[in-house]
This record gives structure tokens, C-alpha cells and sequence, in this order.
């Protein structure tokens, strides 16, 4: 029996043994199998891993710009200076942060705004209080908001998203502005006059720019004098180029110191030049006759017709140069009138300059009787013209017998003078030759015509026949025909008429 129980305990033992050996077995061919099935599908699954975080939004990601950009209490020039070395990605997505943070700031103007309405009278100025300062807070905001988008346009970000930007914050103000009352613009107004980045700032603008033009057009105005005396020192440049150049100087001087000034105090002067280009091109149509004047102005400074302080003659009209500008010619007439002619009118006339030389021959004519001697008048005029101190020795005078004339024998008389002796020479010898020719006995003669009249005699007997019968001659009127004479028209013995 004992034998028989033993027996039985050890085949329980063997088979517990075999089924713990079988369980053992079939654990490691499951891990094993377990194992390939997790090798096999690691790739899917950290691929799957992967475009899930590539899909999810990157929430707790660090922003793409540096720390601390999007604080609201950074100062603003600080901020403009770190805003330098951004990249359009960064300053893309700093824009939109700021973007979210005028939106709170904004909504909480919103509330407090509204509240307003809602409170007793007596509650309402301290609750206006509160939004203009909120509105404070908010403008600062929107102040490096717009330094960003600012950034963020000059280095070629999207245009569409940019006008975005710029298009909410005017909306935002514009529309608060149409909302408040009276009470709280007013309260705003003079929290604004009284703010360091205001209406302070704004008047400091001001004054600088103000004092700027001042030493502008003080520092131009040197700079113009020295220049001057520059082109003063270039050879074979005339008064008229010397004060325009000088000018163009001057106007150079104040608009580089202009934008000088207006870039040291952060304005962007870069849409200037787009509206300069513009207005350029418009006024270029609507001034084409003033653009036709300044051509012609730019030619006659660079070719030299004529100068300041000449005697002309242009456009039919005589008189000294006073001024030439860029547009127009300015001239003082003999008689002290003043005139302003159009440099088109003049480059584009016949220009004589009578007093470009330092000489002039002076041309004057003399004539005498046909009875009176040649060679007597001839010394007569050269004695007078040798004896006037104003008259030049070299090139000498030409006195020569000119024409034969109907009335006289002419002499030309050609002195060489000063050009600013012109005028005294002329009148002098004028008054000279006449006193000499009347001492000498020499006649001038005036003009005077001989006709001689051929009639036949009783042609001439008919018709004073007929004018005595209706009104009888004076006495004292003679005719004196000659018989015989035949007229030119008459016909002769063959019945022709004579030519």
C-alpha cells in the first residue's frame, strides 16, 4: 500500500514536472514570437509617431524669435534695436504674438468701455479713468506692434500680411474712436499730450526739426557762399553757371541734412522717394512749358550767350542783364523798365550780346555837298576824329569816301572804342564833325529831289487855257516850258509812242 501511494506521488510529480516544463516552453516561444511581431512593427509605428507630432500644433515649442521680445514691458527703442538681426520667419511669427497681445489688450479697453455705460454717473469718471489707461497700455502695444510689422515689411515680408497688420490697428482705433464718448476723448487727449512717447515726443519732434531747418538753411547758406567762391576760382565759367551751381549747392546742402534728420529721429524716410518719383512724373505733364524753361535755362548757363550786367538784345527787346534764373531772364530796358522773358523765348530768338567785347567799332556816316572837296572833308574828320581822347589808336580808323548819294557824297567814319565808351564816342563826334564842317565851310546837305517836266507847246497852250478860264492865274506865277519840247508820252512824226 505504501509502495503503491508512492508510486502514485511520484507520476504526480513527474506529470506537474512535465506540465510546468510545457508551460515554461510555451512561454518563451510566445515572448519569442512576441518579440519579432514588436521588431517588425517598431518602423510603422515610429513613423506614425512622428507625422502625429508633425501634425499636432507645437504648443509648448519655443517661439522662433529670442526670449523676451514679446514682453510688453520692453522698452520700445530696445526692442527696435534687437529687431535688427530678425529674420522675416521670426519677425513673422513675432508679429503675429504681438498681434495676440494688442487683441487682450484691446478686449479688455472693450469691457471696461462698456462698463461705463452701465454705471451710475457718479461711478462712471473712475471707470474712464481705468480705460485710459487700458487705452495707454494698448497704444503701447500697438507701438511695438507696428515697430515689428515695420521690421517686417523693410525686409521683405508678405505684403498681404503686412497690410493685414496695419489694416487691424487702424481699424481698432478708428472704430474706439467712433464708440467712446466725449468724455473719455477728452480724458485720452490729455493723457496723450502728457505721455513720454506722445505728445512729448511729438513736440521734442518738432522743436528738433524746427532748430534742424534753422541750421540748415544757416549751414546752407554757408556752404553756398563757399562754393562761390569755388567756381569763382574755375576758369572760363560765366556769373550765371557760377549762381546756379552755387544753388543747386544749396538746395543739396538742406535736403541731405533733411533726411539726415528725419532718419536720426525714426522717421522711415523711404516712402519719400516713391512719392517724389510720383509727383515727378505727374508734374512733368502739367509743367511742360516750365520744363521747357528750364532746359533752355541750362543751356544758357552752360553755353554763355551772355552774362550778368551785358547789353542784349533778345526776343525784339533791348536792355542790360540784371538776373538770369533757372526759368526766366530778367532785364533792365535804357529807360529803367524792368522785364521778365521766358528762357524759352529767349534761347530759342536770335540773341546779339553788344557788350561781350572789350572793344567796338563805332559806325557812323557823314556826307557832303557835291561841291565841296573831297579831299578837305577828309582832313576835316580825320583831324576830329584823331583829336577825341576816347578813341582807339590801334585798330586805327578807317575814314573812307562811302557812296555818291542822291543828295550827298557819303564818308563812312569807323572809330574803334571801349565798349563802355560807345555811346560818348558817337554822340561826341556827331556834335564835333558839324562844328568842324561849318568852320571849314563844308555844307551837309539834306535830301533833295530835281524834276524836270517835258511838255509840247500846244498841249501845254490848251491846258492853260482851260485852268484860266476856271480860275485866272496870279501875277506873280510864271511858267517856264520851252517851246518845242515833246513830251515822253507824245507821239512823234511816224505816229509812235516813245518809250
Amino acid at each position: 500500500m505504501m509502495l503503491r501511494m508512492k508510486r502514485e506521488t511520484g507520476l504526480v510529480q513527474s506529470l506537474w514536472s512535465a506540465l510546468g516544463f510545457l508551460m515554461v516552453c510555451f512561454v518563451l516561444s510566445a515572448g519569442a514570437v512576441w518579440a519579432q511581431d514588436t521588431n517588425a512593427d517598431q518602423p510603422e509605428a515610429e513613423s506614425s509617431l512622428s507625422a502625429e507630432a508633425d501634425a499636432a500644433p507645437v504648443e509648448d515649442a519655443a517661439p522662433a524669435y529670442p526670449a523676451g521680445l514679446d514682453d510688453p514691458a520692453i522698452d520700445l527703442d530696445e526692442l527696435r534695436m534687437r529687431l535688427i538681426p530678425l529674420t522675416v520667419d521670426q519677425l513673422a511669427a513675432l508679429a503675429d504674438a504681438w498681434q495676440g497681445i494688442v487683441a487682450q489688450q484691446t478686449q479688455a479697453v472693450v469691457d471696461e468701455t462698456i462698463s461705463v455705460s452701465k454705471l451710475p454717473e457718479e461711478q462712471r469718471d473712475a471707470s474712464r479713468e481705468r480705460v485710459v489707461d487700458l487705452t495707454d497700455a494698448r497704444d503701447d502695444g500697438f507701438d511695438r506692434f507696428t515697430a515689428v510689422v515695420s521690421n517686417f515689411a523693410k525686409k521683405g515680408g508678405d505684403e498681404a500680411a503686412i497690410a493685414t497688420y496695419r489694416a487691424y490697428r487702424s481699424s481698432i482705433i478708428v472704430q474706439e474712436k467712433q464708440q467712446a464718448d466725449w468724455q473719455t476723448l477728452l480724458k485720452e487727449a490729455g493723457s496723450w499730450m502728457v505721455d513720454r512717447e506722445g505728445g512729448i515726443q511729438l513736440g521734442i519732434r518738432i522743436l528738433v526739426i524746427g532748430a534742424a531747418l534753422l541750421a540748415l538753411f544757416i549751414a546752407a547758406r554757408i556752404v553756398r557762399a563757399y562754393a562761390n567762391r569755388m567756381f569763382g576760382h574755375v576758369p572760363n565759367i560765366s556769373k550765371l553757371l557760377q549762381g546756379f551751381l552755387a544753388m543747386v549747392v544749396y538746395w543739396i546742402t538742406i535736403a541731405v541734412g533733411l533726411m539726415i534728420v528725419l532718419s536720426a529721429l525714426g522717421v522711415d524716410i523711404t516712402p519719400m522717394f516713391a512719392i517724389f518719383g510720383g509727383g515727378a512724373f505727374i508734374l512733368a505733364f502739367a509743367m511742360q512749358e516750365t520744363l521747357g524753361n528750364l532746359a533752355a535755362g541750362l543751356m544758357i548757363m552752360i553755353n554763355r550767350p551772355f552774362d550778368e550786367g551785358d547789353y542784349v538784345s533778345i526776343a525784339g527787346l533791348g536792355g542790360t542783364v540784371k538776373h538770369v534764373s533757372i526759368v526766366s531772364t530778367e532785364i533792365i530796358t535804357p529807360d529803367n523798365q524792368i522785364i521778365v522773358i521766358p528762357n524759352s523765348k529767349v534761347w530759342g530768338d536770335v540773341i546779339t550780346n553788344v557788350t561781350a567785347s572789350k572793344t567796338r567799332r563805332v559806325d557812323m556816316i557823314f556826307g557832303i555837298g557835291y561841291n565841296d572837296p573831297i579831299e578837305k572833308a577828309q582832313s576835316v574828320l580825320e583831324r576830329a576824329v584823331a583829336a577825341h581822347p576816347l578813341v582807339l589808336k590801334d585798330p586805327a580808323p578807317v575814314i573812307r569816301v562811302h557812296e555818291l548819294a542822291d543828295s550827298a557824297v557819303n564818308f563812312i567814319v569807323r572809330p574803334w572804342t571801349k565798349t563802355s565808351d560807345y555811346w560818348a564816342v558817337y554822340w561826341d563826334l556827331h556834335r564835333t564833325v558839324k562844328e568842324a564842317f561849318d568852320d571849314a565851310g563844308i555844307s551837309i546837305p539834306f535830301p533833295q529831289t530835281d524834276m524836270h517836266v517835258h511838255v509840247e507847246s500846244g498841249a501845254m497852250a490848251a491846258a492853260v487855257s482851260a485852268f484860266s478860264g476856271a480860275k485866272k492865274a496870279k501875277p506873280s506865277e510864271t511858267v517856264g516850258i520851252a517851246d518845242g519840247d515833246v513830251g515822253a508820252d507824245s507821239p512823234d512824226q511816224d505816229g509812235n509812242e516813245r518809250g
